[in-house]
């Protein structure tokens, strides 16, 4: 999947803020602990820097799952809604015209 530019580049701006870097240096690929050396505290850190940044709630359970940067900017268009969404296979089918009533 295709990732937005705008989320992508808004994620990696709150980590270059947090982190005191250049936003442009911080790849998709980047391991948040092993590449970026975020701790578990700056991990809640950041995460809390991107609920205000998308206004939404990330809820502990989720953050698990959330090892690299792609997996963060995946996990926020995942939850904006912004997920591709699949072609339709058969036309819509239009509603039949309703039939006059005469009166009497």
């Amino acid at each position: 999947m295709a990732t937005d530019p705008t989320t992508s580049l808004k994620i990696r701006t709150a980590l270059g803020q947090y982190l005191k870097r250049d936003p442009a240096t911080i790849l998709m690929t980047h391991h948040l602990r092993d590449d970026l050396g975020l701790d578990s505290m700056a991990v809640i850190e950041l995460l809390y820097r991107i609920e205000e940044a998308f206004d939404l709630q990330i809820p502990d359970q989720d953050l698990e799952g959330l090892a690299n940067v792609g997996q963060v900017v995946s996990y926020v268009e995942k939850r904006l809604g912004k997920t591709a969404s699949p072609v339709p296979t058969k036309k819509p089918t239009k509603p039949s015209k309703p039939k006059s009533r005469k009166k009497s």
